[in-house]
């Protein structure tokens, strides 16, 4: 009975750890993101310069912004609006353009309506709404440059799935 039993454990030990030695292997570092010069540029300003995160930046820009803002824009969607997204081409369309780092942390500082009418402090987390909103409080520019270019390289690297929302998801 004992054998059987050892037997039958040594199986199940076989069936586990093959899947999971292939999976670890598929995962590790052979398959670590390896982004080109040309993914990691972004628009800087709005008079057309431009920046070149590292990786390292733009992994400490996801880990900001997935705990600061994942909640309603995970995956570059707006949860609740829809129709104004992360994405490259709603932000070149907003008024003013938040299609650059300067323009996004502007508007993470003190963030306006679609059509830059008024300000949405009051509802949206920001700098300036800090005592209401607390996981922005912690935040400093630095922070708000990676986010930014989080989200500006987050298209180029995921294509249209980043702000694309649920047809994607």
């Amino acid at each position: 009975m004992a054998f059987s039993f050892f037997s039958a454990l040594r199986s199940l030990v076989r069936l586990l750890v093959l899947p999971l030695a292939l999976l670890v292997g598929l995962a590790g570092p052979a398959q670590a993101a390896q982004w080109t010069a040309e993914q990691l540029t972004v628009p800087a300003t709005a008079d057309g310069a431009s920046v070149t995160f590292s990786e390292q930046e733009i992994k400490a820009g996801r880990k900001i912004f997935n705990d600061s803002c994942g909640v309603c824009h995970a995956g570059g969607i707006t949860k609740t609006n829809h129709n104004v997204g992360l994405d490259p081409e709603t932000l070149a369309l907003a008024t003013p353009a938040r299609d650059n780092v300067d323009a996004l942390v502007d508007y993470m500082k003190d963030p306006t309506s679609y059509d830059g009418e008024y300000s949405i402090a009051d509802v949206h987390p920001s700098i300036r709404s800090s005592d209401v909103f607390v996981k922005m409080r912690d935040l400093n520019d630095e922070d708000l440059r990676l986010m930014a270019g989080f989200i500006l390289v987050a298209p180029k690297v995921q294509g249209p799935q980043w702000g694309g929302g649920k047809i994607y998801f």
